[in-house]
């Protein structure tokens, strides 16, 4: 009888919870970083007629991963959240921001104005300081025993900027791709202009990652260039390549469905390699998943339960998503 690795089972899932949560919440992150260059007011509430009926369903995910991390991997919990507590705190404070501001602006003719930049600028904050996030544990976290032994600005490094900077990119490029899969007239024009430039930016900005990241620790070369590995890991950056013409050929012939899609394949294929240079550490170089997985037992109680929750929040999110297919209704509100 072949052993369940139950560590294994739930690295996946907390992987798997983050990447939906990137998907979902990806592009209408986007939207507000995208939402200073759409000036004028029909413009802007047909954008957020776009999202209004899935974009508060779509934290869910994060709040799936943050809580599995905590409960399955206690020990990197510990040492990950005061290491990364600055970056945390300025992305729940943009979430806020964006969420207080998406209801109030609806409300209000005289100081939507004032929504509208809190709507961007939570946008932008949340989605740098995931950004920064991930770079800061990419790069490693210094660990003393089985603690953080680090200092509060650690996360803080010309690395973990360029990550910042390339995930606002990143999540642009997503909120552009959505406007032209769901927006007709000029809005669709525009975007289909913006997606042409964000998608040279975030080319370039996944290749200043994945040329810098093989700096941060011998591992990550070895992993990625080292005979054989390099057999297994050529795939990615050859998919990347693949996945990046289709994604021209459709901007070029502008076809309204397939440039968001295959945005979503290149953040897919990103995340391979993320995976790929990480495992088996949820603590790059630190920590391993079966060192700071909790007790087995606590492991396969919570596994009983995600296997009715995930199918669940994947069943109501498509049915959302399926009911509110299609162009957006210029004419309809968000009341």
């Amino acid at each position: 009888m072949i052993p369940i690795d139950l560590a294994t089972i739930w690295a996946f899932i907390i992987a798997f919870a983050v990447f939906v949560y990137v998907v979902m919440d990806g592009f209408d992150l986007g939207l507000g970083i995208l939402f200073p260059l759409f000036p004028k007011k029909h413009d802007r509430d047909v954008i957020m007629n776009s999202v209004a009926p899935v974009w508060d369903g779509n934290e869910t995910w994060l709040v799936l991963g943050g809580g599995g991390l905590m409960a399955a991997f206690p020990l990197a919990y510990a040492v990950l959240m005061p290491a990364l507590y600055t970056p945390m705190i300025i992305m729940l404070l943009g979430l806020v921001f964006r969420g207080v501001a998406f209801e109030f602006r609806w409300r209000t003719q005289r100081e939507r104005n004032l929504w509208d930049i809190a709507f961007a600028g939570g946008s932008i904050l949340a989605t740098l300081a995931q950004g920064i996030a991930l770079g800061a544990i990419l790069q490693g976290v210094q660990v003393t025993g089985r603690q953080y032994g680090g200092g509060w600005w650690d996360w803080l490094t010309p690395f973990s900027i360029l990550t910042g900077v390339a995930l606002v990119i990143g999540y642009a490029l997503l909120g552009a791709t959505w406007l032209v899969m769901k927006t007709e007239g000029e809005l669709r024009d525009r975007a289909y202009h913006l997606s042409w430039v964000l998608l040279l930016a975030m080319l370039g900005a996944i290749a200043a990652v994945s040329i810098a990241t093989p700096f941060l620790a011998v591992q990550y070369t070895q992993r990625w260039f080292a005979w054989p590995n390099i057999i297994l890991t050529a795939p990615v950056p050859i998919a990347v390549a693949g996945v990046t013409v289709l994604l021209l050929r459709s901007l070029a012939n502008k076809y309204d469905y397939q440039p968001f899609f295959l945005t979503l394949a290149l953040f897919a294929l990103s995340y391979a390699g993320l995976g790929i240079s990480m495992y088996p550490y949820i603590v790059p170089q630190s920590i391993t998943i079966w060192q700071a997985a909790s007790p087995e037992n606590s492991q396969l109680f919570m596994l009983f339960g995600v296997s009715i929750l995930i199918p669940l929040i994947l069943g109501y999110t498509a049915w959302a998503y399926w009911v509110f297919r299609g162009k957006v209704n210029t004419e309809s509100g968000y009341h």
